[in-house]
């Protein structure tokens, strides 16, 4: 699930349930983001460009810092408003369909 996550092209987003679908464990979304917030000080895993399935940074609390996935997000041209990435549709990467 990690080279999936290296994938994610920068500006983008993608979400746990759309890596665990990828992964062919669609019900798996849960067991994708403990993976991603064990990443901790890895910097080869973008794990904040993984989000939940309607854009909240659900996983923020595992990144140094108050707002450092948000904070990522932004200097890519991600915006995020109360939590949430903005027009998340227009970010979103479906993992399923990369190139």
């Amino acid at each position: 699930m990690y080279d999936i996550a290296r994938q994610i092209p920068y500006g983008k987003v993608t979400s746990y349930g759309a890596i665990a679908k990828v992964l062919g464990s669609a019900r798996s979304a849960r067991m994708v983001g403990w993976a991603m917030n064990a990443t901790g000080e890895r910097e080869d895993v973008p794990a904040h460009r993984v989000v939940n399935r309607i854009g909240m940074l659900t996983g923020k609390h595992h990144f140094d810092g108050t707002n450092l996935m948000q904070q990522l997000l932004e200097s890519e041209g991600v915006k995020v408003k109360n939590n949430q990435v903005v027009d998340f549709e227009k970010h979103f990467w479906n993992p399923g369909f990369a190139e």
